[in-house]
């Protein structure tokens, strides 16, 4: 510990908040991080699938091979249960055994010098002399909120919050396996994903399968049971068990908050509303955005200046994502879907979706 006095705070030990603390440890700075949980891998919020990309990171650059398992291919499947397949040369994801992940980033952090405080739960910031003071945890010049969609920093600095969200759940059976295990398989349906996907995918540790639909006021949870019911024999899985483990939690769709920054005082990551409005997908996003909070705050602290929004680097626009999140809102049918699956304008957008730019698919019957 460096005695509570900190050049910067991070409250939330997921992502974004860990790339943010490597960038500034990396660069000598004192740097703390605070997560309410007592393990970083237990009441977790994220399927845990990394898109290639994020391995690239420098978070993930040294991530084990033996917790993640890489997945060549996509089958989409539409409302009728049939199916494409895609896939782009050389592009892979990851599933990971995502307790595993977040317990073995915990680690790293700590090794690169991140004084990882668990079971430390943000509460409130006073204004000190040079920064901010956290009751019982310490002053910091700058304090980060990495803290989710429901941010407790956004809420209590008054920055721009998460307005709209998916609503999805998850369960994992250990030792599970899949027929395809190569594959990602991705169900569309307005009856029970509306506004989203179904999916399911071998992990390291067995099978997860997930649902998540636009959360409304009226809208009922996610049936995950009957979803299951309906698509195992489809990819191979025996009708499950309990469940080994679920996990259940809202995801930003609605894209950026503003504002993002006062007072010292930075938003990154989901808390950021930095994730992609159809794809969901937030890791490699938090990666990127956490990373360039921590290096526009070395900057900062080396010059004397104050942090400032122009410094981080512009977060995407996601202006043709946010056209088909407000398809996905108002004009989803399923007939579209089962009509034009194996089409070529649907699969080249299915393409650009998963894999940013032109890919290889096969229909099968």
């Amino acid at each position: 510990m460096h005695n509570g006095k900190f050049d910067v705070i991070v409250v939330g030990a997921g992502f974004a908040g860990l790339a943010c603390a490597g960038e500034l440890a990396r660069a000598g700075k004192r740097v703390c991080v605070i997560d309410r949980k007592r393990d970083p891998g237990e009441r977790l919020h994220t399927t845990g699938i990394l898109v290639q990309e994020a391995l690239a990171e420098p978070l993930l650059a040294d991530l084990p091979a033996g917790i993640r398992h890489p997945v060549p291919a996509v089958r989409l499947y539409a409302p009728s249960l049939e199916s494409i397949e895609l896939s782009a040369p050389g592009y892979r994801f990851h599933t990971t055994d995502t307790p595993a992940l977040m317990r073995w980033l915990g680690d790293q952090a700590m090794r690169s010098g991140v004084d990882l405080r668990l079971g430390c739960a943000f509460r409130e910031a006073q204004p000190s002399t040079h920064g901010w003071h956290l009751p019982g945890i310490g002053q910091c010049r700058h304090l980060v909120g990495a803290d989710g969609a429901r941010s407790s920093v956004a809420a209590y600095f008054g920055l721009g919050r998460v307005r709209d969200f998916l609503q999805g759940v998850e369960y994992e059976y250990d030792g599970a396996c899949l027929q395809r295990p190569d594959a990602l398989h991705c169900f569309i349906s307005r009856h029970w994903a509306p506004g989203y996907i179904g999916w399911v995918a071998q992990t390291p540790r067995g099978v997860q399968v997930g649902l998540a639909r636009r959360l409304r006021r009226s809208a009922r949870p996610p049936d995950l049971a009957a979803f299951l019911d309906r698509v195992a024999p489809i990819v191979g899985l025996s009708r499950p068990r309990k469940p080994d483990s679920i996990r259940a939690g809202l995801i930003p769709c609605g894209g950026p908050v503003r504002p993002r920054l006062r007072h010292g005082v930075l938003l990154a990551g989901d808390a950021a509303g930095v994730v992609s409005p159809v794809t969901a997908g937030g890791i490699h996003s938090g990666l990127r955005h956490g990373a360039d909070v921590g290096r526009a705050l070395v900057r900062s602290l080396e010059s004397g200046l104050p942090p400032r929004a122009s410094a981080i680097r512009a977060i995407p626009a996601w202006r043709r994502k946010r056209v088909l999140r407000w398809a996905f809102d108002h004009l989803q049918w399923d007939w579209p879907f089962d009509l034009l699956l194996a089409s070529p304008p649907l699969r080249r957008i299915a393409e650009q979706i998963y894999f940013h730019r032109r890919g290889q698919a096969s229909p099968t019957p």
